[in-house]
C-alpha cells in the first residue's frame, strides 16, 4: 500500500452505441438528470448534487459490446423488487436465490448491474462500485494506496472504504476466474494530486495514452490492465 494519496475519485463514465437513449436510461435508473455533454456523447447527474463524482459521463465508441461485465454498480431498491427498474427499461438476468439476495439486471445495451432488496438507514440508489478481479486483495489494497481509505477482506472480495471523493458506501474488487481479455464499458475517473501522473506509473500503472489536442487526460490501466483515466487537479484560486 502506497503511504501518500496520490489522486481521488472523480466519476464513472460508460461506453454506448447511443449515447442519448443510454444516458436517458441510467437518468430513470438513478432519478437523476441526462445532460447533453458535446460531441454525440451524454452526461447523468444526480439530483441532490451531493458530488459530482456521481456523474456518469456516457460516451459514444464505434465498437460493439463483447465479453461479460466486469464493472458495474449496486443499486439500493426503494422497494421490495425492481418493478420500477423493469418498467424503466431494464432487463431481468437472474432474481435472488440459492444465498444470492440480489436481482441481476441488464440496461438496453446488455451491461449487467445488480440491484438489492431495500434496506432501514440506507437511502435507495447506488452503493457499491464492483470491479471483478482476480486477486481481490491486491487490486483493493493498490487502490486505497491510490485513493487512500481502508481495505476490509471478505470471503472471496476485498471492498475500499472511505476512498477520497468516492461517493458510495464502498468500492468492492470481486474475486472471479476470468481474467480481463477485453477493453470495459464501463471505467472511472481520478483527479491527481500532482500535474502529471507521475506517481501511478511509479506505483504500478501502465500508461496508455498521453493527453492530445481534444483530450486533457492521461489513460492509464491499473495491475490488473482495468483502464482509468487521469485528469491533473483543477487551478485554485
Amino acid at each position: 500500500m502506497l503511504g501518500v494519496m496520490i489522486a481521488r475519485f472523480k466519476d464513472l463514465c460508460l461506453d454506448a452505441a447511443d449515447p442519448l437513449a443510454l444516458g436517458g436510461f441510467w437518468a430513470r435508473m438513478l432519478d437523476a438528470d441526462v445532460a447533453d455533454a458535446g460531441d454525440g456523447d451524454t452526461r447523468v447527474d444526480p439530483r441532490s448534487a451531493r458530488s459530482d463524482a456521481e456523474s456518469i459521463w456516457v460516451n459514444k465508441v464505434p465498437e460493439p459490446r463483447v465479453g461479460r461485465t466486469r464493472v458495474h454498480l449496486d443499486l439500493r431498491l426503494a422497494d421490495a423488487d425492481p418493478a420500477a427498474l423493469l418498467a424503466d427499461g431494464a432487463r431481468l438476468v437472474s432474481e435472488p436465490g440459492g444465498g444470492v439476495d440480489r436481482w441481476v439486471l441488464a440496461d438496453p445495451e446488455g451491461n449487467e448491474f445488480c440491484a438489492l432488496p431495500p434496506c432501514e438507514g440506507t437511502r435507495p440508489g447506488p452503493v457499491h462500485l464492483v470491479v471483478d478481479t482476480i486477486d481481490p486483495t491486491a487490486q483493493a489494497a493498490w487502490w486505497a494506496g491510490v485513493l487512500g481509505g481502508t481495505v476490509e477482506y471478505g470471503p472471496t472480495e476485498a471492498s475500499v472504504l472511505g476512498a477520497a471523493g468516492l461517493p458510495w458506501e464502498s468500492w468492492v474488487f470481486d474475486g472471479v476466474t476470468e481474467p480481463k481479455t477485453v477493453k470495459n464499458r464501463m471505467h472511472w475517473d481520478v483527479e491527481l494530486v500532482d500535474p502529471r501522473p507521475d506517481a501511478l506509473v511509479q506505483a504500478g500503472a501502465t500508461m496508455l495514452a498521453e493527453p492530445t489536442e481534444r483530450s486533457r487526460w492521461w489513460v492509464l490501466a491499473d495491475p490488473e490492465g482495468n483502464e482509468f483515466c487521469a485528469f491533473a487537479p483543477r487551478p485554485t484560486g
